[in-house]
C-alpha cells in the first residue's frame, strides 16, 4: 500500500473495500493483455512493472463510495473503470519516456531502454487500444464515448508541452493549459467514472470531476518541483528532464519573470546549453529558492487542493470523503 492510501488504514472497511478494488483492477488489467505472442508478453510484463501509486484507479474506488456511502461492495463496472483509466495512465508514461529519452522508471529501465523507441511507442499504443476495448464492454457506451473525449484532450496537452519546448516566453497561463490536460483531465476522469457507476447524478459527477481536475494539477506541479529538487533513488525516474528538453515548468517560469532582463538572458543561455544542470543542479534550484520559485509553486499546489477538498465538503460525510480529503494533502506532501 502506497503513502497515498495508507490513511484508509484508519478504517479497516474502507480498508478492505480499497485493497480488494486495487486487486481485482490488477487482475483484470493482466487478463485484459493476455497475449499467446512471447514478445508481445514479454513487453506487457515488463510495463506491468511502472505500476506504482494506483492513484487514479484508487481515486475511482473511492469517488464511488463518496458519491453513494451506502454501496455494500464493489461492482464488476467499477473496476472496469478504474481498471481503463490505469491502462490509459500506463500508456502515457510509456510515450512520455520516448519523448523525454529517459531510462528509469519505478527504479528499473524503461521499455525505450531496454527495447528501443519502436516498441515503446507500439506498446503504448497497444495499451490505449486494449483500454477501449475493455471501456467497450460496458452496457452504457457513454463511458467510452467520455474515455475518448478525455483522451483526446491528455494527446492535445501533450502535443501543446512539446509545441512549447524550447519556449522561453511561455506563459502561466499556457503552463496551466498544458498540465490541465495531459494531468488533470485523466484523474478527473476517475473521479468522475467513479461517481457515475455508483449512481451519482451529471452535476454531481461534474463536480468529482473538478474535484479530479484540481487534484491533477497540484499533482503535477509537485512532479514538476519534485524534478528539479528530488533525489533519483526516492523519485526512481531520471530528473532535470524538463529543463533538458526545453520545457518549462511552473518554478521556472516564476523564476524567469522574477528576473532582471539581463538575468533572464543569462539564465535561458545556461539553461540552452544545459549548464543550468550539467553538474549544477543544486545551484540552479537554489537560484530558484532566492526568487521564492520553489515555494511559490509549492503554495500554488497546495491552493489547488485547498480548492479541490472545498468542493468535495459539500458532499455528505463519509469515511471515504475523509479519505479523499487526506489523499489531497498527500499529493502536495509526497516526496516521489
Amino acid at each position: 500500500m502506497t503513502p497515498l492510501v495508507l490513511h484508509v488504514q484508519s478504517q479497516p472497511a474502507l480498508s478492505a473495500y480499497v485493497a480488494e478494488g486495487l486487486a481485482r483492477v490488477e487482475r483484470r488489467f493482466a487478463r485484459q493483455l493476455e497475449t499467446p505472442i512471447p514478445p508481445v508478453a514479454q513487453l506487457v510484463e515488463h510495463v506491468e512493472r511502472y505500476r506504482g501509486k494506483m492513484l487514479r484507479p484508487t481515486l475511482a474506488l473511492l469517488c464511488a463510495k463518496a458519491a453513494d456511502p451506502g454501496q455494500l461492495g464493489l461492482t464488476d463496472e467499477q473496476v472496469t473503470v478504474a481498471t481503463v483509466v490505469e491502462m490509459i495512465h500506463m500508456a502515457t508514461l510509456v510515450h512520455d519516456d520516448v519523448l523525454d529519452e529517459s531510462d528509469l522508471r519505478r527504479g528499473g529501465e524503461t521499455v525505450n531502454k531496454r527495447r528501443g523507441n519502436e516498441a515503446a511507442v507500439i506498446l503504448g499504443d497497444y495499451l490505449i487500444s486494449k483500454s477501449f476495448h475493455l471501456c467497450s464492454q460496458l452496457d452504457d457506451q457513454r463511458t467510452a464515448l467520455r474515455v475518448g473525449e478525455i483522451t483526446s484532450i491528455v494527446c492535445e496537452g501533450e502535443m501543446l508541452q512539446n509545441h512549447h519546448r524550447g519556449d522561453f516566453n511561455v506563459t502561466r497561463e499556457q503552463h496551466f493549459d498544458i498540465i490541465e490536460r495531459k494531468t488533470g483531465a485523466l484523474i478527473a476522469l476517475a473521479c468522475e467514472l467513479g461517481a457515475l457507476q455508483a449512481g451519482a447524478s451529471n452535476d454531481v459527477a461534474s463536480l468529482f470531476f473538478e474535484f479530479g481536475e484540481l487534484l491533477g494539477a497540484a499533482f503535477q506541479i509537485q512532479d514538476d518541483v519534485l524534478d528539479l529538487t528530488g533525489s533519483e533513488q526516492v523519485v526512481g525516474k531520471n530528473l532535470g528532464r524538463d529543463l533538458q528538453k526545453g520545457t518549462l515548468t511552473l518554478p521556472v517560469i516564476h523564476h524567469l519573470a522574477s528576473l532582471s532582463q539581463d538575468e533572464r538572458a543569462a539564465t535561458i543561455e545556461q539553461i540552452r546549453a544545459g549548464a543550468a544542470l550539467n553538474g549544477h543542479r543544486a545551484s540552479f534550484v537554489s537560484r530558484l529558492e532566492q526568487t521564492g520559485s520553489v515555494q511559490h509553486a509549492r503554495d500554488t499546489a497546495h491552493e489547488l487542493v485547498d480548492k479541490a477538498k472545498a468542493l468535495l465538503l459539500t458532499q455528505p460525510d463519509s469515511p471515504a470523503r475523509e479519505m479523499l480529503l487526506a489523499m489531497a494533502e498527500a499529493v502536495v506532501s509526497r516526496a516521489y
